[in-house]
């Protein structure tokens, strides 16, 4: 692909005055060439009507003419291909057959230049950008850029554009990719690269790419939202640089961390290199003004990797000497601290583990909870037949949750005295770095991964399950109420549940993916699901308290999408004879079975579901007629009998060999099809591919719209929403209860041999 687009614009070369020609040297160039082809000829019926020339001689001769003629023919490879323009339209001349199926050369230089272009060295993702669009009625436009360093020097930048929406039968759709922009960076390899942003809240956010190179040097790039919209020609690129932090040196740059600390409200950049020291580098975001804070020779060898934790107050960096060192930011220093050797329900330390050689990597968890290392074997130690075959490299897990953080946050008195080797100050540090991590989690704009947290919080309930507690009961009362209230759980339930319709949705999702992969670990999710209908037959306390939040908080998102459904119904029959909207707009369906849902529970849902119920109703009255009332009764998929709706998790179909046995309820049940519902429309799904998510093990036909993941709170007025609001589906297939990314799910009967 990028060849494509280079060739197209001639690699961004401009013709070379020495090698076109002029009129005078085509004409001397076309007598030339007559009389070396007449030549030719003479020689050929001189040689043809001597009958005494051996036949060997003949041979000979004849492949010294030959390759004659080819050298000289690659010799004016390019002065051919402008003969043949220049006789355009005027006598053409014959060419010899050689001659034209020569293809065009190029010199030398140009093409060590070109394939210096088109080898890539590095690259380096940016996180997906959301910009509105004027010209899109409003809607976002959502892309990420990709940065390829090539040896040449320059790095060449690519919108990767998230597809409009995702459609569970089309899972292999292509995105659209562009070539935005070529920036010349450096005159040597581009060795390593680092995206950042900053004012993603403001209406022009900045976009910083940093780039370092073999010849020592490190420049800061930045461009803007407009100029990223605007960019149309590539070798005009709307990046500029902003500052050289690091001039052309003997040592080059091996790696680079670059992150934006709403923290400090500045950029802080670590620069890892080949002697294996690193620079921190820190920037003021509204001076712009970038100081070095610190350089130390912190390995004996390459710095391989270099990765910021916890808004830009530690750092991790490793090295081909197999070490991993992590260091604490405070103010304008920065000092060394050792990792913590004590992680829950596992033990692992830093020492050198004698299987492996060195470090090429590191990497933080979403929730920078743990520490992720590529490690490579020392193979002398691996079995020669085996081992030393197939295992090149390996992936180390690392907890730093107990790592001091650098802030000293207010933390309860949860542990009085060390348990299970952990210190007093490492169980006060995991309490306030995960509290940090669930309030990172709060912004949009973080997608929501929680398998650290989870994975953390379920190895400490195994042996002290009342730090758990107290750390949630911190963060509920922190989250829903505003404030720390040290009151006990069976007191703070009620209170939370009261403030569901003023907490944003991202805070329910959080809520349910805790209560069920955490709290609720000890029960199965079908177990789970079946205690929520009512189906409860345990009174255990604990239990029941979070069975209680996770039914409250599900139900509040349901009431949420039922009123988003209602109010872009009556929205588009008031906008009905304008123009369609296209394909990917979001359209509810199922609204028959919204409104029973809303029938059978209108004594605990919000007033304005009933009233909207009643209106949707009356408008779909008005505008249906008999045979699109037939359309709306669900039949089973698999033996074609009548289904009646009594729930929105399920369903059993009413078979007619069933109404002629008078059979017990039991038996009927056991005969008839159970079927599932899906969560969004609460239709009945057929039995194609859905999706499926992980975490409650719900399906989903229909995707929800980007709004209700997004809302504040309950709207006040449901049908004073923007048209906007009902633009579009979610960018990415989200669970409506849990807020993470679903799976395709598909039947049995469709899944395929091979693996996926």
């Amino acid at each position: 692909m990028l060849y494509e687009n280079l060739s197209s614009m001639n690699f961004g070369e401009s013709k070379n005055p020495s090698t076109s020609l002029s009129k005078d040297q085509v004409v001397e160039h076309d007598h030339e060439e007559d009389e070396r082809i007449s030549s030719l000829k003479a020689r050929k019926r001189r040689k043809t009507s001597a009958n005494n020339i051996n036949l060997h001689e003949k041979n000979y001769t004849d492949r010294a003419s030959c390759s004659k003629q080819d050298s000289k023919a690659e010799h004016n490879v390019l002065e051919i291909e402008v003969y043949k323009q220049a006789s355009n339209g005027q006598d053409r001349r014959s060419l010899p057959k050689a001659l034209k199926k020569c293809s065009q050369e190029i010199s030398p230089q140009t093409y060590v230049s070109r394939e210096a272009l088109l080898s890539s060295h590095s690259v380096a993702w940016s996180s997906l950008l959301r910009f509105s669009s004027e010209s899109s009625c409003g809607n976002m436009l959502r892309f990420s850029l990709l940065a390829i360093g090539s040896k040449s020097g320059s790095v060449s930048i690519w919108k990767v554009h998230a597809p409009e929406c995702y459609h569970i039968e089309r899972s292999n759709v292509s995105p659209m990719v562009e070539l935005t922009a070529i920036v010349q960076t450096h005159s040597s390899w581009v060795s390593t690269m680092s995206w950042g942003i900053f004012g993603c809240d403001s209406s022009n956010p900045q976009v910083v790419l940093v780039t370092g190179s073999c010849d020592g040097s490190v420049k800061i790039w930045m461009s803007n939202k407009e100029d990223l919209q605007n960019s149309v020609e590539v070798y005009k690129s709307s990046f500029f640089l902003l500052k050289e932090v690091v001039a052309v040196n003997p040592v080059q740059v091996s790696t680079l961390s670059f992150v934006v600390s709403n923290h400090y409200n500045a950029m802080h950049l670590a620069i890892g290199k080949g002697s294996g020291s690193f620079e921190v580098w820190k920037c003021e975001i509204s001076t712009r003004k970038f100081e070095q804070i610190v350089s130390t020779n912190a390995h004996n060898q390459v710095v391989t990797g270099l990765a910021w934790s916890y808004d830009g107050r530690c750092l991790y960096s490793c090295s081909q000497d197999n070490y991993v060192r992590s260091w604490i930011l405070c103010e304008n220093a920065i000092s060394e601290v050792p990792i913590p050797a004590n992680t829950p329900g596992l033990s692992s330390t830093t020492d050198l583990p004698d299987d492996f050689l060195s470090c090429l990597g590191v990497a933080l968890s979403p929730g920078n909870l743990a520490v992720a290392l590529v490690r490579n074997f020392n193979v002398e130690l691996l079995n020669p037949m085996y081992q030393a075959r197939s295992q090149k490299a390996a992936v180390e897990f690392l907890w730093n949750g107990a790592q001091q953080s650098g802030e000293s946050e207010d933390s309860t008195e949860t542990v009085t005295e060390a348990i299970l080797g952990f210190s007093k100050n490492e169980f006060a540090n995991w309490e306030s770095n995960i509290l940090w991590s669930l309030k990172e989690f709060n912004y949009l704009n973080k997608p929501l991964v929680l398998w650290d947290m989870v994975a953390a919080m379920l190895a400490f309930k195994q042996s002290m399950p009342e730090f758990v507690e107290l750390v949630l009961t911190k963060w509920l009362s922190v989250s829903y109420l505003g404030f720390h209230d040290d009151i006990s759980m069976e007191d703070l339930v009620p209170k939370i549940t009261k403030r569901f319709s003023d907490v944003p949705s991202r805070l329910l999702h959080i809520l349910n993916v805790i209560s069920r992969r955490v709290m609720l670990s000890e029960l199965k999710t079908e177990e789970i699901n079946r205690k929520l209908q009512g189906q409860r037959t345990n009174d255990e306390g604990e239990i029941d308290l979070w069975l209680k939040l996770l039914q409250e908080s599900e139900r509040e998102l349901r009431e949420r999408l039922v009123g988003l459904s209602f109010s872009a119904y009556l929205l588009a029959e008031s906008s009905q004879g304008t123009i369609s909207p296209p394909s990917w707009n979001w359209r509810p369906a199922g609204l028959a079975l919204l409104q029973q849902w809303v029938e059978i529970n209108r004594d605990i849902v919000h007033s304005q579901l009933e009233t909207l119920s009643l209106e949707v109703k009356s408008s779909r009255t008005r505008s249906s007629n008999s045979t699109e009332t037939a359309l709306e009764e669900e039949k089973c998929p698999y033996c074609a009998a009548p289904v009646n709706f009594h729930s929105a998790e399920e369903a059993f179909c009413e078979s007619s060999h069933q109404k002629k046995k008078k059979s017990k309820d039991k038996e009927r049940c056991d005969e008839s099809h159970k079927l599932e519902r899906c969560c969004v429309s609460m239709q009945v799904c057929p039995p194609t591919p859905l999706w499926f998510c992980k975490c409650c093990n719900r399906m989903t036909l229909e995707l929800a719209p980007e709004t209700l993941f997004a809302l504040p709170s309950f709207p006040s007025d449901l049908k004073s929403l923007p048209k906007s609001s009902f633009s579009k589906v979610a960018s990415k297939p989200f669970c409506l209860f849990c807020g993470v990314l679903l799976q395709r799910k598909q039947p049995e009967f469709l899944l395929s041999a091979s693996p996926v």
